[in-house]
């Protein structure tokens, strides 16, 4: 495991394009799995909406709230005070400019991220520039976006036409204009991603895009085996968790309904003498 490191700022984040540092990004919806990437090394700490589903349940992003995302972030910034952490902005928090800058200060002062991270390319650019006028670090998402899952007809690769993926070029250059210091790509197929980040000054990061981004993000709680409601194609299990978990629960259900636990081992003593007083006082209690 890491020892105990330095925050990577923006500046880093930026010139690792340049060095080609790959930088490795997780998504973390609470303090144990942020202590956990910070002790492994990550560079970046993502709060994201998926957490409405890993964490809470639900089948989408959508209910992903203001009030959810602010009080994880700051789980999150709890468990990995030396890793950035980049607060993904929700459904409708930035549909407008106004909504949009109050939202995002909300990450940074409430709930003490270091960047903020809505989605959307050309159609948003407005929204970023004046996030960054502002002086709040933005970043954007581009390629399937699940803010807009509708209007895909589901999770659909994006880019698979030469068409569809000049578009996402544009959104990436308008990303780029608008001062965001990062952008992410999702499920775009590898060599348009690589294409596209040659194309650009910025860093980009990747899930489901392939090798030729600047870094790769996935879910802390897909790649660690904790969240098995369903496996995208783009996931790798580093560990299973649920097995480990599962397993030790089975155990503990066995031992408790055998009477095996808690033993000795597990339980606290008193003194002989005291125990013995005390079964007196009990005996008096019951003769009155």
């Amino acid at each position: 495991m890491a020892t105990e490191k330095k925050k990577r700022s923006i500046t880093e984040i930026r010139d690792a394009k340049e060095s080609g540092e790959k930088m490795v990004y997780t998504s973390v919806p609470d303090y144990t799995s942020a202590r956990w990437a910070e002790m492994a090394g990550v560079d970046v700490c993502v709060v994201g909406d998926s957490l409405a589903m890993v964490a809470h349940g639900h089948a989408s992003t959508i209910p992903a709230t203001m009030e959810m995302m602010v009080m994880h972030s700051l789980a999150v910034r709890r468990g990995a005070s030396n890793t950035f952490v980049l607060g993904c902005m929700p459904y409708q928090s930035y549909n407008t400019v106004d909504r949009a800058l109050v939202n995002a200060t909300r990450f940074m002062q409430e709930a003490d991220c270091d960047a903020v991270k809505p989605q959307g390319g050309k159609s948003q650019a407005h929204i970023l520039k004046a996030l960054v006028d502002s002086g709040i670090p933005t970043a954007s998402h581009i390629g399937l976006t699940p803010h807009t899952i509708a209007m895909f007809g589901g999770f659909k690769i994006q880019g698979k036409t030469a068409e569809a993926a000049m578009k996402i070029l544009e959104d990436a250059l308008a990303i780029q204009d608008a001062g965001c210091f990062m952008l992410e790509f999702e499920a775009v197929p590898a060599t348009i991603a690589k294409v596209i980040s040659e194309q650009l000054e910025i860093p980009t990061i990747g899930i489901g895009a392939g090798a030729g981004t600047d870094g790769q993000i996935l879910l802390s709680y897909d790649l660690l085996g904790v969240f098995t409601d369903f496996k995208p194609k783009f996931t790798k299990r580093y560990a299973n968790l649920t097995e480990v978990a599962v397993d030790g629960l089975q155990k503990y259900v066995e031992e408790v309904k055998s009477g095996a636990f808690p033993d000795d081992d597990h339980s606290y003593s008193i003194n002989e003498a005291e125990y013995e007083s005390f079964l007196t006082m009990v005996e008096k209690r019951k003769q009155h």
